[in-house]
C-alpha cells in the first residue's frame, strides 16, 4: 500500500500534466488562428511545476514549439530534475 503521499504526488503530476497538455494544445490551436498566445513563461512555468514531460511530448506529436531550444533543451532538463526529486523523496 502506497503512502498518502505517494497518491498526493501522482494526483498532483497527473493533474499538472493534463493542465500542460491543454495549454500545448490551446497554444497551437490558437497561433493556427493567429489569436492571442499563452505567454512562453507561462508554458515554461507548468513544465517546471511537473508537467514537462506530457508538455514535452504534446509539443513534439502537434510540432508546436519544436524549433525553439528553450522548449526542446529546458523541458528535458525540468523532466530530469522532477526525476531525480521524486526519487529523493521516495526514499528519505
Amino acid at each position: 500500500m502506497a503512502d498518502w503521499y505517494i497518491k498526493a504526488a501522482v494526483i498532483y503530476l497527473t493533474a499538472i500534466s493534463v493542465m500542460a497538455v491543454i495549454l500545448t494544445v490551446v497554444d497551437k490551436n490558437r497561433a493556427k488562428k493567429h489569436k492571442w498566445r499563452i505567454p512562453e513563461r507561462t508554458l515554461m512555468f507548468v513544465g517546471f511545476l511537473g508537467g514537462a514531460f506530457a508538455e514535452y511530448i504534446t509539443m513534439k506529436l502537434t510540432h508546436h514549439k519544436t524549433l525553439h531550444k528553450k522548449f526542446m533543451i529546458g523541458l528535458p532538463v525540468f523532466f530530469i530534475i522532477h526525476i531525480i526529486l521524486f526519487s529523493l523523496f521516495l526514499f528519505i
